[in-house]
């Protein structure tokens, strides 16, 4: 998660940061806005999150063996929006215009496998939760852990793992499964989770942590 030296990893450890999160038995399965727009980079959003797709459709795979929800998010804006002065994000990024309802940008990556059990949520920023009905399926389907894929790390990730924590649930981030359009941001934003919101961890951790649920 990048070098960060020791100076202050000691300063965070002084502070009282970095404890393990507490994992339930009932986890759900977030993938936040794996859709071309982002995972492509022929997309003025995007990036190639090849690697980040195929190791999230694994994680989506054992969850599924497992009967863990999925649940997927897509940012999605309507004409109006996306060209109006409402959303005021769309002024701070204004290459997020692009991502309107129906478009080529917000369709989930078809190499995901997805079901048509799984949960699809639109939405207008950068958490999974703000605006969104996500914490009250979550909570509805007896939900108590989340683990967070997506893209991108440093901005729809993190802000989705604040909410989820801030929400009552335990927060865990499979380092393969998320991605970002450069090494830097998404380096300190896994820093900045792991301290604070929840455990950054491996595949292999992940996997496990699914297939041996009760």
């Amino acid at each position: 998660m990048g070098d960060y030296g020791q100076s202050t990893l000691d300063t965070y450890e002084r502070a009282g940061f970095g404890a393990e999160v507490r994992r339930g038995s009932r986890p759900a399965l977030v993938v936040v806005d794996l859709t071309r727009g982002f995972t492509e980079p022929g997309f003025p959003t995007g990036a190639d999150l090849t690697d980040v797709v195929a190791s999230t459709g694994a994680l989506i795979e054992a969850a599924r063996s497992r009967d863990v929800p999925v649940v997927f998010t897509a940012i999605s804006y309507t004409p109006a929006e996306a060209d109006g002065d409402a959303v005021t994000w769309l002024h701070k990024a204004p290459g997020m215009r692009s991502l309107r309802e129906g478009s080529e940008a917000v369709a989930l990556d078809p190499r995901l496998p997805r079901v048509p059990e799984d949960h699809l949520i639109l939405k207008k920023g950068a958490s999974a939760f703000f605006g969104t009905g996500l914490a009250a399926l979550l909570t509805g389907l007896g939900r108590d852990t989340v683990l967070v894929c997506g893209a991108t790390t440093s901005g729809c990730v993190r802000a989705t793992a604040v909410d989820a924590v801030q929400s009552g649930f335990g927060v865990l981030v499979p380092r393969a499964c998320v991605g970002d359009r450069a090494s830097g941001p998404h380096d300190a934003a896994l820093f900045d989770i792991q301290a604070k919101y929840g455990d950054v961890i491996d595949q292999s951790d992940a996997l496990a942590y699914l297939t041996t649920l009760p």
